[in-house]
C-alpha cells in the first residue's frame, strides 16, 4: 500500500470514533500546553533575571583595585597606573581596560550645597554603561572642556545651608535646581573651602585662602526619578582625559585628594587610578583572567561566579517545571495507548482481512503508528495555541502588577515550539508502538473468526 493510502485510512479511522479521538487529543493538548507553559515560565524567568543582572552588572567585566593593607616601602606598594594597564592588556582574553578616577567635590547654587562623587573615566566606558539619557548627551570627545553628566539621583545630595536646612531625606522634596541650565559653582578643594569658612590659619599662621570656584558645563542628566535606581544613579561622570589636567592645575605642587604621597609627603608626578574595569571577551574566561590579576597581588572582583550560581538555580527551576509538565504528557501517552488498544480490539476482523489479502505487516504497523502520531500532532497544534494564549495572559497580568518589576515572565522561543511538536508526535507514536506490534502479530484466521 502507498503511504498516502495509509495516511488516508488512518485519518478516516480516527474520525469514525470522534468522541474517543477528541478525548484522547484533549489529553495531549493538556499535556503539551502544560509542558510548554511550564518550560516557558522557566525560560522567561531566566531571561528576565539575566536582563536585570545585565542592568546592574556586566557579565564580562572585572573590577580591579589596590590590595588592602599593603606592607613594605612606598616603592613596593602596588598601584593602579598606566604601566599596570599595559600589563593587563597583554593578558589573554582581555579586550580593554577602563580606568576610573574618583574625586569628591562640592557644588554650590544659591543656598544649596551638594556633595558630588565625580567619576572620571573614558568616553567608551560611558557608552558601555548603556545610560538612559534624559536630558542633553554624554560628555563629548571634541568638547575641549570638562563636562559633567549627572546620575538621576544626584540632586538628592543637595541640601539647604540656611534656615531650617535639610535636604531630600529630611523634607522628601528635591531642591529647586536645574542641573542642565542653572549656573552651579564647583569647588574641587573641599578641605581648603571648609578651612577658609572656619576662619582658621595654616601651619604658618596665615589665614587659609579660599579655593577657586569653577563654572563647569553640564553635558546631560540621566533619565529617571528617585525611585529608579541604576548603578550610575548617584554618580557624576566626566571624561578622565579632561579631568586630570584640571586637577593637576588646581592642586599644583600639592597632593590631589585621594592620591598617595611619598614618604616625605610629596605628591607623585603620575596619577594613580581609583579602580580599573577590565573587559574580557567571553564570560567563560572571566574567572581565569580574575585569577591572573589576583596572582599579581591586586584585588579583583567579578560577578561571573554569582551569575553562574543564579543560572544553575534557574536551570533547576526549569527542570522542575518541565518535569511537572512532562507528567501531564505521560498521562496523555497512556490515554493514546488505551485508545489504540481499544481500536485494535474493535478492528480485529479488519486486520485479519488485510492480512489475508496480502497486506504487508509493515503497512499494518505503519497504519496504527500514523493514527497515534496524528493524535499527537493534532494535540500538539491545539496545545501550542493554548500555550501561547496562556503565556500572553500571564505576561499581561505580570505587566499589570506593580510589585513584579518585570515586563514578562513567560517566553516561548521557536525551538520550544518545534521541540514540543516533535515531542508530541513522538510520544503519540511511541504510545502506539506496542498496540501496532500486537496488530502485526495477530493471527489472520483468529482475527477473521473473532466477532
Amino acid at each position: 500500500m502507498r503511504f498516502i493510502d495509509l495516511l488516508r485510512m488512518s485519518v478516516s479511522n480516527l474520525f469514525k470514533r470522534k468522541v474517543r479521538t477528541v478525548l484522547t487529543v484533549l489529553g495531549v493538548v493538556i499535556g503539551v500546553a502544560s509542558i510548554v507553559v511550564m518550560v516557558s515560565l522557566g525560560l522567561g524567568l531566566n531571561k528576565a533575571t539575566m536582563e536585570q543582572i545585565s542592568d546592574y552588572a556586566s557579565l564580562t567585566a572585572i573590577t580591579v583595585s589596590e590590595p588592602w593593607n599593603q606592607e613594605g616601602g612606598e616603592q613596593d606598594k602596588k598601584r593602579l597606573d598606566d604601566e599596570f594597564i599595559n600589563d593587563i592588556m597583554q593578558m589573554p582574553y582581555v579586550v580593554g581596560v577602563d580606568p576610573y578616577l574618583s574625586v569628591d567635590i562640592l557644588a554650590r547654587y544659591g543656598t544649596y550645597e551638594g556633595y558630588i562623587r565625580l567619576q572620571g573615566t573614558t568616553l567608551s566606558a560611558l557608552d558601555d554603561m548603556n545610560i538612559d539619557v534624559g536630558e542633553g548627551t554624554l560628555p563629548q570627545e571634541d568638547a575641549g572642556e570638562l563636562q559633567l553628566f549627572f546620575g538621576n539621583m544626584v540632586l538628592a545630595d543637595f541640601y539647604s545651608v540656611t534656615g531650617s536646612g535639610g535636604g531630600y531625606w529630611e523634607t522628601n522634596e528635591l531642591p529647586d535646581i536645574d542641573l542642565m541650565n542653572d549656573s552651579i559653582l564647583y569647588i574641587l578643594d573641599r578641605d581648603a573651602y571648609y578651612n577658609s569658612q572656619g576662619g582658621g590659619t595654616d601651619e604658618n599662621g596665615k589665614p587659609y585662602k579660599k579655593p577657586k570656584k569653577h563654572l563647569l558645563t553640564t553635558a546631560g542628566v540621566a533619565a529617571g526619578g528617585m525611585d529608579e535606581y541604576h548603578p550610575y544613579s548617584w554618580n557624576t561622570y566626566c571624561d578622565i582625559n579632561e579631568l586630570i589636567p584640571v586637577l593637576k592645575k588646581e592642586f599644583k605642587g600639592r597632593a590631589i585628594p585621594g592620591q598617595p604621597t611619598t614618604s616625605k609627603g610629596k605628591p607623585y608626578k603620575e596619577i594613580f587610578y581609583s579602580q580599573l574595569i577590565v573587559n574580557v571577551d567571553e564570560m567563560e574566561h572571566v574567572a581565569e583572567v580574575t585569577q591572573m590579576i589576583t596572582d599579581l597581588g591586586y584585588e579583583a572582583y567579578n560577578d561571573a561566579e554569582w551569575i553562574e550560581s543564579q543560572q544553575q538555580q534557574l536551570g533547576m527551576i526549569q527542570a522542575v517545571l518541565g518535569g511537572i509538565g512532562a507528567v501531564s504528557l505521560f498521562v496523555a501517552a497512556i490515554g493514546i495507548t488505551n485508545t489504540m488498544m481499544m481500536s485494535i480490539y474493535e478492528r480485529t476482523k479488519e486486520i485479519g482481512v488485510m492480512k489475508v489479502l496480502g497486506c504487508d505487516m509493515g503497512n499494518i504497523c505503519t497504519l496504527f503508528l500514523l493514527e497515534a502520531g496524528f493524535i499527537g500532532f493534532l494535540g500538539g497544534i491545539v496545545g501550542l495555541i493554548l500555550s501561547f494564549t496562556l503565556s500572553g495572559t500571564i505576561n499581561y497580568l505580570v505587566r499589570q502588577s506593580q510589585n513584579m518589576g518585570m515586563e514578562s515572565i513567560s517566553y516561548i522561543p521557536l525551538w520550544l515550539v518545534l521541540l514540543s511538536m516533535a515531542f508530541a508526535v513522538l510520544v503519540g507514536m511511541v504510545a502506539g508502538f506496542f498496540p501496532a506490534r500486537r496488530a502485526m502479530k495477530l493471527s489472520p484466521l483468529a482475527a477473521i473468526r473473532n466477532e
